[in-house]
C-alpha cells in the first residue's frame, strides 16, 4: 500500500471555510479499499473490523456494504453497530474482561461469541452457558510491536491447556482460540509463532476429546505513517500459507482496525497564534495532543505534518519551529524542533493517516472541542 493521496488543496480550503477547523476529512472509499485489499491478502479469513480505532457509524455502514464482520469490546460499540443495522451474528465481543451487564447487553443484541483469558472470568458465563460460545485468548509478548497488546490480556501459553480444561470442565462451550501479536507489526514472524502454538493446543484439546473449530488471529497489520511498510499482500503471504497448512477446515477470524481506519482520515487544523521564544518560532494550533494528535501519546505514533501552503508550492524557506496545541497545558506540544516555512495566523496545516486512535481517543480538555468529522465521498 502506498501513502494515500491528500484531498486537493483547493477542496481542503473550501471545506475548512465551510465547516471551520479542526476538521477530519473521512473517505469511506478508502475504508472500502483497505478492507478489500486485506480480504484479498487473507483469503478465507473473516475480517471483523475492530471498532476501537474509529468507532463511527459511517465507517460501519461502508463496511456493511462490503459484507464485513465486526469486533466489539463495549456496550457503546454494540450501540454503534446496532444503529447501522448490523446482523448480530456477524459480531464477536472480544474484551477479555467483562461485567455481568456487558454479557447480558451483548446477548440481548444477539451476539453470542465472547473471549476469556483467565479463570476469574469463567464463573461470569455460567448463568448463560447455554447461550454463549467462547474463545480463549493467549498472550504472545512482543517487544517489536508499536503497542504490545499481550501485556494486559491473554493467558500465558504454558497455562493455556489447563485453563482450557477448566472452562470445558465447568460445562462452558469453548469454540477456539484467539491472540493479538501487537499493533503496527512490521513483520509477520510473531503471527507464524502464534499460529504454530495454537495448532499444538488444538491437538492437545483433541486428545482430551474436545474439537476446537475457530481461530482468531487478531490485528496488527501495518500502515505507512512516516516510513513505508511492506505491501500487505507480501506481508500476509506467509500468514495465509501457514493458516492454510495448519488449520484447514477451521473458521478463521482476524480483527483489523488500524489497517482499515488509519488511511481514511486527513486532519486539517489552523494556526491560532505564533510567538518567537529562545530563537524558535512557536505555532499554536486549534488541535493538539489532547485532541486529534492524542495518538502521539496513547498510540506511540507519529504523523506527517505539512503547511497547506507547502502543498500548494507557495511556502518560503524553512525555519526551526515548535508546534503546540491549543490548551493551557505545557505538555501539549505536538512537534519540537521541526523545520517549517513561516506561517501566519489562520494558515491551514494538514496531517494524513489520521484515521486510527486520533478522534477516538481525543478529549475536549480545556473545552477545546474535538475535531469535526466530515465525510468527503
Amino acid at each position: 500500500m502506498t501513502q494515500p493521496l491528500l484531498p486537493d488543496p483547493a477542496r481542503i480550503r473550501a471545506l475548512a471555510a465551510e465547516h471551520g477547523t479542526p476538521l477530519l476529512l473521512l473517505s469511506t472509499q478508502v475504508i472500502r479499499q483497505q478492507y478489500r485489499i486485506l480480504s484479498q491478502a487473507l483469503p478465507g479469513v473473516q475480517l471483523h473490523y475492530a471498532l476501537k480505532p474509529l468507532p463511527r457509524a459511517e465507517v460501519v455502514a461502508a463496511l456493511k456494504d462490503e459484507g464485513a464482520y465486526f469486533d466489539l469490546a463495549s456496550n457503546g460499540e454494540v450501540d454503534v453497530v446496532r444503529s447501522v443495522g448490523i446482523d448480530a451474528t456477524r459480531c464477536i465481543q472480544s474484551h477479555p474482561i467483562k461485567r455481568d451487564e456487558d454479557i447480558r447487553y451483548t446477548l440481548a443484541y444477539g451476539t453470542r461469541t465472547f473471549v476469556f483469558d483467565n479463570p476469574y472470568e469463567l464463573p461470569k458465563f455460567l448463568p448463560y452457558k447455554d447461550q454463549v460460545e467462547l474463545l480463549m485468548r493467549l498472550s504472545f509478548r512482543n517487544k517489536e510491536a508499536q503497542c504490545d497488546l499481550s501485556a494486559k490480556f491473554g493467558v500465558q501459553p504454558s497455562d493455556a491447556h489447563e485453563l482450557l480444561r477448566k472452562a470445558i470442565g465447568m460445562g462452558l462451550k469453548v469454540r477456539g482460540l484467539s491472540f493479538h501479536v501487537g499493533s503496527q507489526m512490521l513483520n509477520a514472524f510473531k503471527f507464524i509463532e502464534a499460529i504454530g502454538f495454537c495448532r499444538q493446543l488444538f491437538n492437545l484439546a483433541a486428545l482430551d476429546g474436545v474439537r476446537l473449530d475457530t481461530l482468531d488471529i487478531g490485528g496488527g497489520y501495518p500502515v505507512p505513517y512516516i516510513e513505508p511498510v511492506m505491501p500487505i499482500t507480501y506481508y500476509c503471504h506467509p500468514i495465509a500459507a501457514e493458516l492454510e497448512r495448519q488449520f484447514p477446515g477451521v473458521r478463521l477470524i482476524a480483527e483489523p482496525g488500524r489497517f482499515v481506519a488509519a488511511p481514511s482520515m486527513t486532519l486539517v487544523s489552523s494556526v491560532m497564534g505564533k510567538a518567537e521564544r529562545q530563537g524558535l518560532m512557536w505555532y499554536y494550533l486549534d488541535d493538539g495532543l489532547y485532541g486529534s494528535y492524542s495518538g502521539k501519546l496513547y498510540d506511540h505514533c507519529d504523523y506527517q505534518f505539512m503547511p497547506l501552503s507547502k502543498l500548494e508550492g507557495k511556502a518560503g524557506p524553512d525555519r526551526l519551529s515548535v508546534v503546540a496545541g491549543p490548551t493551557c497545558d505545557s505538555i501539549d506540544v505536538v512537534y519540537d524542533n521541526i523545520l517549517l516555512p513561516e506561517m501566519e495566523c489562520n494558515d491551514l496545516v494538514v496531517s494524513p493517516m489520521m484515521g486510527a486512535y486520533t478522534w477516538a481517543s481525543a478529549t475536549d480538555f480545556n473545552f477545546f472541542p474535538k475535531a469535526k468529522i466530515v465525510v468527503i465521498d
